[in-house]
């Protein structure tokens, strides 16, 4: 049997105790939470984030490339009428309305639901579309 000396113990002993604290302080911290407001319902233009942001498509004339794009599972966003783009995603607990906003693309819509935000990007979960 190999005898450790008192020098190894006691760094081996600091190194579990400070791994200990590290893990415990995770822990105490909690996930991260995302900030987020209460239900907002905006009205604007369905968007396929990729082509928009990648070169600008919005309108009409990108429907049906909006429409393969956000089918094959790019991103979505919501355009206002002020220029303020946000980005929809799906609600866990249903997530129909969410898949019922891809075929409106092009479109506009008025979407509600929970407001997210998180380091400049806005988000809404998708509870309910309608077309206007």
């Amino acid at each position: 049997m190999q005898r450790v000396s008192k020098r190894g113990f006691l760094m081996t002993l600091f190194a579990l105790a400070l791994m200990s604290f590290i893990g415990s302080a995770v822990f105490a911290a909690g996930p991260m939470k995302m900030d987020k407001e209460a239900s907002v319902t905006v009205k604007g233009e369905i968007l396929d984030m990729a082509c928009y942001l990648g070169h600008g498509a919005m309108g009409m004339k990108h429907q049906q490339c909006a429409l393969m794009c956000l089918k094959g599972g790019q991103p979505m966003g919501l355009r206002t009428a002020d220029g303020k783009v946000y980005l929809l995603v799906a609600s866990h607990k249903d997530g129909k309305p969410f898949e019922e906003a891809k075929g409106y693309a092009a479109d506009q819509v008025e979407v509600t639901g929970p407001l997210f935000q998180r380091d400049g990007i806005s988000a809404i979960e998708v509870d309910t579309v309608k077309k206007l």
